[in-house]
């Protein structure tokens, strides 16, 4: 292969400790711009890395869907190279670039049209390949928006618009025995979804969404019915589109290890969030749904797709039901706020307040009742400098060890994966009180009768069902009305609810602010409580650095 060595530009990032031959990493990034000038990533190239003098046999490594390759390397002098040419809109590319290696330094050699040796297809036919913009990493990016964000009580996975009259398919265990889901298309929109059809033998659910609505997003073809539909293989790679938790989509590839008549092992590795998506074959025909693996299963470290043609059959039936039905409300509901709460202004937040990093709890009659903003949710997961402690008004200061940090700030169960990051929301945690029975409470007397001292032995009430909170006479309707799955033993749990409201949803303007609740024993009995002004200021001053990001005035 003819090679034009040229020594390439690089840029040095983030000084290392070097220590004598310590590895250090070369980060290659490979772009291509197409006929609209849009950056193009070259996934899946080939490329040769040799050290000068070749002292062994070329390394060999390949760049990453999005374009990208890591190689960690000792100090020296290398030389990359493509291990074939590149194919795209009818020339072929490839490069070969020197580039040095400073121990304790990491270099970053970007590959583009600039650098490259580049000639007309034709001559290069055999080497070049399948062209580039038939790859697809780039093809399938075409479906990305009709991948939805889905919402329940209890999980947050995926879904996509399989029909232009709102139809969304999804892996029925994800979503569980839900009967209304919420539909997230974009960041600023989300509507409620009907479940119209949930096969649990199948592992496939159909969901509804006005079609108005889903108009947004392309449906995906589901190919249901064509006899000519290429047979899926093991040893043959699959992408799935992933929708992780605020984070951008993207895609993700896998083998297939096995094939069974209704669904398909692979090692796909999906983000949390992205089960229930599309799964394509690399010529671009959709071949599954992305789903769970039973924990029992002898694939569980490999990811399970439900078959195509099972998702048809549920598709068909969710059909039959939508006949004569008024399509649900395309009403939007509220959606989180778009702007971060950065954290380098948490970190000042959670160092400077005054008082402890406790939650501002208040208590009803059945429920205790936790309030929760980005600054102590950050705080519990990362505690001030104890040398530093908190300060107090009047300059004083108490040491953090002092402080305690209770259970509502540290365990999060089912939803650990939100609450991670700090999201700009105020969380509004409700868990039931426990109670000692009455003959516990006997049975405790007359054994101190006897000189034993037993502990009390207590159990929950009953189990969270429902919160209504209102803004003066006003209801708010919450951004997530979330649930947390409890475990009480082996077999039974009990559910506290975490409602995620906006910032200024529940403040010291509401005049009132009022929290109905209710218990899954008696789900007609209102338990009500009003909110101390008190903890109102308290979360109105904690939101007080965001809402200046926001431009928003202090009152």
């Amino acid at each position: 292969m003819l090679r034009a060595v040229v020594l390439a530009t690089l840029f040095f990032i983030i000084p290392r400790v070097s220590s004598g031959q310590a590895l250090s990493v070369l980060h290659i990034k490979i772009v291509l711009l197409d006929a609209d000038q849009k950056a193009t990533p070259v996934p899946r190239h080939a490329l040769l890395i040799s050290d000068n003098p070749a002292t062994a046999a070329p390394r060999r490594v390949v760049t990453a869907l999005d374009g990208t390759a890591d190689v960690r390397l000792k100090p020296g002098n290398y030389t990359v190279e493509s291990d074939q040419p590149v194919a795209f809109h009818g020339t072929a590319y490839q490069w070969a670039q020197v580039v040095d290696i400073v121990a304790g330094r990491d270099a970053v050699l970007e590959l583009t049209a600039r650098n490259a040796e580049a000639e007309p297809v034709a001559a290069t036919t055999a080497a070049a390949g399948t062209p580039l913009e038939a790859d697809p990493a780039l093809t399938l990016p075409q479906w990305q928006d009709s991948v939805v964000t889905l919402w329940t009580a209890t999980t947050q996975a995926s879904g996509f618009v399989v029909d232009a009259k709102g139809l969304i398919a999804t892996s029925q265990q994800v979503i569980g025995a839900a009967t209304s889901v919420e539909v997230q298309l974009t960041t600023a929109l989300k509507v409620t979804a009907r479940v119209l059809a949930a096969d649990s033998s199948r592992d496939v659910a159909v969901l509804w969404i006005d079609p108005n609505v889903a108009a947004s997003a392309r449906p995906v073809p589901l190919g249901c019915g064509v006899p000519t539909r290429p047979p899926v293989v093991a040893g043959q790679e699959i992408f799935a589109i992933e929708a992780p938790l605020r984070e951008v989509k993207g895609l993700t590839s896998g083998t297939v290890s096995r094939v069974d008549p209704h669904d398909i092992a692979a090692d796909l590795r999906l983000a949390p969030g992205s089960v229930g998506g599309p799964v394509f074959a690399a010529a671009g025909h959709l071949v599954g749904i992305s789903s769970v693996v039973d924990e029992k299963d002898d694939r569980r470290r490999h990811s399970r797709v439900v078959r195509i043609d099972d998702v048809c059959e549920v598709v068909a039936s969710a059909e039959k039901k939508m006949s004569g039905a008024a399509p649900p409300s395309g009403s939007h509901l509220p959606v989180e706020p778009e702007v971060v709460f950065p954290v380098e202004t948490l970190k000042d937040a959670v160092q400077r307040r005054a008082g402890s990093l406790n939650p501002y709890q208040i208590s009803s009659a059945d429920f205790d009742i936790a309030f929760i903003t980005p600054v102590l949710a950050y705080g519990a997961q990362h505690p001030p400098d104890p040398a530093a402690g908190s300060e107090r008004p009047g300059g004083t200061r108490t040491p953090y060890a002092a402080q305690s940090v209770l259970r509502p700030l540290n365990d999060f169960s089912n939803w650990s994966e939100y609450v991670a990051d700090a999201p700009p929301v105020l969380l509004v945690r409700v868990t039931p009180k426990q109670v000692e029975s009455f003959w516990t409470t006997v049975a405790r007397g007359a054994a101190m009768t006897q000189g034993m001292a037993l502990p009390a032995i207590k159990h929950f009430k009953s189990g969270f069902s429902r919160l209504r909170a209102f803004c003066g006479d006003a209801e708010v309707t919450p951004i997530h009305p979330f649930k947390l799955e409890r475990r009480v033993s082996e077999s039974d749990a009990i559910y506290e609810g975490l409602y995620v409201f906006d910032p200024g949803a529940l403040v010291p303007q509401c005049g009132q602010v009022k929290l109905v609740l209710s218990s899954e024993k008696e789900p007609e009995k209102k338990d009500t409580r009003v909110v101390d002004p008190k903890v109102l200021e308290q979360i109105w001053q904690d939101f007080a650095s965001y809402r200046a990001l926001q431009g928003a005035p202090a009152r």
